[in-house]
Order: C-alpha cells, then sequence, then structure tokens
C-alpha cells in the first residue's frame, strides 16, 4: 500500500475531524475514496435529528440511529460506516472483499482517536451467502456508496441487499452512474425488490451536493 502517494481526504463530522488515507495507485477501485459515501455522510449530518434545525424533519426517523443496527456494503476506505458511526450509529460492521481489507483496516486504525473504539469489519462477497448469514441479519441500516459499477455484480448486491435488510429497515444509497449498462440493469431489478425513495437535491448539504451524485433511500416492498 502506496497511502503516501495518493492525497488525504479529510472530512469533518459535527465537532469531529476524521482523516483518509488513499492508495490511488491500487488496481482496487476500493482504495480510493469516492464522492457519494461523502455526499451520503453530509447528507445525514445535514438532516440529523440531534442537531437539524428544520421542523418537521423528513429524515428524523431513518436517521435517529440510537439502537439501530448497520451495515456498509463495499466500504473500500469506510468513510460511511465511520461518519454515520459519529453521526450515532454506534453498532455497524463494515464490509468488503479482501483485497481491500488493508485499506479499511488502515483507516480505522488512523481514525481511532476520533472514533473512540475499534469498529468491526468482515469481508462479504455479495454472491456468498454463508457470508451474509454469518453478519447476523436482519439490520436496521443498510450502508452503500459508489457500488454500482459492474453489471455483473449488480444482481448479487440487490440480493445481498434484501438480505441483509430488515422488513422495517432502510438501505441508504450514495449513487452515480459508473455505467450505463450497470445502471440500467440496477435500477430495472431494484424496482422490483424495493420501494425507491430519491432525496430532492436540493436536501443535500449544500458544500457536498454535487450535479452527478445522489441520494436513495430504499426500504423493503411490503408483501400482499
Amino acid at each position: 500500500m502506496k497511502f503516501t502517494d495518493s492525497p488525504v481526504i479529510d472530512l469533518k463530522i459535527l465537532d469531529s475531524h476524521l482523516a483518509f488515507h488513499q492508495d490511488n495507485g491500487s488496481m482496487h477501485v476500493g482504495t480510493s475514496v469516492w464522492p457519494c459515501s461523502l455526499v451520503l455522510v453530509k447528507f445525514a449530518e445535514r438532516w440529523h435529528p440531534q442537531t437539524c434545525a428544520v421542523t418537521p424533519n423528513p429524515y428524523a426517523e431513518i436517521l435517529n440511529f440510537q439502537n439501530m443496527r448497520g451495515v456498509e456494503l463495499g466500504a473500500g476506505c469506510g468513510v460511511a460506516a465511520m461518519g454515520l458511526f459519529l453521526l450515532g450509529l454506534n453498532n455497524v460492521v463494515i464490509t468488503d472483499i479482501a483485497p481491500v481489507m488493508p485499506a479499511l483496516k488502515h483507516n480505522l486504525k488512523r481514525n481511532k482517536p476520533v472514533l473512540k473504539k475499534s469498529l468491526k469489519t468482515a469481508q462479504l462477497n455479495w454472491s456468498n451467502q454463508d457470508q451474509i448469514k454469518s453478519l447476523g441479519p436482519p439490520f436496521d441500516v443498510v450502508i452503500a456508496a459508489d457500488v454500482v459499477y459492474l453489471e455483473e455484480t449488480v444482481g448479487p448486491l440487490l440480493s445481498a441487499m434484501d438480505a441483509l435488510v430488515g422488513e422495517n429497515g432502510v438501505v441508504l444509497l450514495g449513487y452515480q452512474l459508473r455505467s450505463p449498462e450497470a445502471h440500467e440493469k440496477f435500477w430495472e431489478l431494484c424496482g422490483e425488490m424495493f420501494d425507491v425513495e430519491k432525496v430532492p437535491h436540493e436536501h443535500l448539504h449544500p458544500e457536498y451536493a454535487y450535479e452527478e451524485t445522489d441520494v436513495y433511500i430504499f426500504r423493503k416492498k411490503k408483501k400482499l
């Protein structure tokens, strides 16, 4: 890992400061910090029920993380999970594939003085049912940011989301179009499994409202 050759990403959450080392020379996209994770966390911070002055707060229920369990899929450097941990998601498991684990663990160690604890990590291949079961679903919150970029992983990703999120839970998705083929397949299959709410762009954090990046909230379709 050549973290020192790549820029450090700083992220302020409430009164805390996280800093993420990247390895942009790696062959794995997960060792870089992608915009969606930043946009997702800053959206959650803006509407955090303990600090948001807007009433009524349309996101108060889903962003009140007290006593909730969370899991992040394809976490990469761990930006989203660490950010939401600082916003109260104290019980969170951070997952990715084995080659990305060194970058994730490096950044967890780097930010431990801010987090004040060691967060849980687990290897997860989205098509590995044993790994999914070992995480202990259901979860109240499934986090995913910038994970839709290969058409062949769309099916396993959505199946993993469905298996991990509880009947009354939510998927918080930071999304940017990376591949037209993956994009088309993702949204086609997604509508069959989840009720989809797109966060209005004006609800994103004004300093992190990138034109090409969106936040979505998924809920399991209720069985008739």
